[in-house]
């Protein structure tokens, strides 16, 4: 175990990194953030703040100098990177959850080898490729760039009309690797936030309803509207999951549910979750404490739920809102620290209690 007053090295300086920084405070730990850009939102609460490139050798082994653990907040941290600062001190998750998740096929291929079923995809190098994987799947698809896509970047849709051209769609994502997802008719798109420590320990939390407005996350509800058998099946994937990776950590996994109950995983992230901020507001424990529960060696603590609630992105001029947001009634308010609001750009969230249980 890694005792309270020791240091929590994080890479990435974004918002998970702040509220990770908040929890480890919490907890007694103290925190340094790796992060190129100054007066970043984790950079606001931390101890510390090592400002260079995440490729940055010096920098990775004065942050290994630094730390007792190190995480990262985010899924496109060098591999390279990891690699090194595990050859000095522990990180959780591992460089192999990093390298899993970077590449979306590396991504289906490890899910679907754990026994987890995903929608039907095809690798894309060209434009043959695509021409080729379109055609197996009745002109309709989602090409995604095989790595650092997000929030619906580096994405096409092909829903099958006429006038769709593969070669656009293909430079559309910059002509780089790609998959083709196949269209899935969903009811719903759910998510779950587990955690697993190193002896091998896992605990869930309540099943998430999510809805995307423009590729990006807008609210997430719990409880969802999905029977129990699906949540079930949900919360096994995800357990599947962490025992492939031999995880450390908490991790959130995505889902397409059908009108039949399937599931179909969609992507899973190596940290903590947009879909797992209600945990701050309606559970003991939040999905940010439990990853530091987990990384240093503590208990994991409670998932059980204690609310109902809603949470919703604030997102570029959302946060004009603040102001009356502050007036509710069972409001849970959590802003970023971030100087500029820009379309797109998540600001803050409110978390809205419905019910106590």
């Amino acid at each position: 175990m890694i005792s309270p007053g020791s240091t929590i090295g994080i890479v990435g300086g974004g918002q998970l990194g702040r509220m990770l920084a908040m929890a480890a405070a919490r907890l007694g730990y103290k925190t340094v953030i790796l992060e190129p850009q100054e007066n970043c939102p984790a950079a606001q609460v931390a101890n510390e703040h090592i400002v260079a490139a995440y490729d940055d050798r010096n920098a990775l082994e004065q942050l290994a100098d630094l730390s007792d653990v190190i995480t990262y907040e985010f899924e496109n941290v060098p591999v390279d990177s990891a690699e090194i600062l595990s050859e000095i001190k522990p990180v959780f998750p591992s460089p192999l959850a990093l390298k899993v998740s970077q590449d979306r096929v590396s991504e289906k291929r490890f899910l679907n080898n754990a026994g987890i079923q995903t929608t039907q995809w095809l690798s894309v190098e060209n434009e043959g490729d695509l021409e080729a994987a379109l055609l197996a799947f009745g002109g309709k698809g989602i090409l995604k760039s095989r790595r650092f896509g997000y929030d619906g970047k580096g994405q096409v849709k092909f829903s099958g009309k006429k006038g769709e051209d593969a070669k656009k769609g293909f430079a559309a994502i910059g002509s780089v690797p790609a998959i083709l997802e196949a269209l899935v008719d969903f009811v719903c798109e759910i998510s779950v936030i587990a955690a697993r420590d190193e002896a091998g320990n896992i605990k869930t939390y309540d099943i998430t309803e999510n809805v995307h407005k423009n590729g990006i996350l807008a609210t997430s509800t719990v409880p969802v509207s999905v029977s129990s058998t699906v949540a079930g099946l949900a919360a096994d994937a995800a357990r599947k999951l962490l025992e492939g990776l031999d995880y450390v950590g908490v991790a959130g996994l995505e889902f397409f549910v059908l009108a039949n109950g399937t599931v179909l995983a969609n992507e899973f992230a190596p940290r903590v979750h947009n879909s797992g901020h209600w945990t701050e507001a309606a559970c003991a424990v939040s999905q940010f404490e439990q990853h530091i529960r987990a990384i240093t060696g503590l208990p994991l603590g409670d998932t059980r739920r204690h609310s109902d609630c809603v949470m919703e992105n604030l997102i570029g001029d959302d946060i004009a809102k603040v102001p009356e947001i502050l007036k509710e009634t069972g409001a849970v308010l959590q802003l970023y620290g971030k100087a500029e609001a820009r379309p797109g750009r998540k600001m803050g969230h409110v978390t809205r209690i419905t019910k106590r249980l």
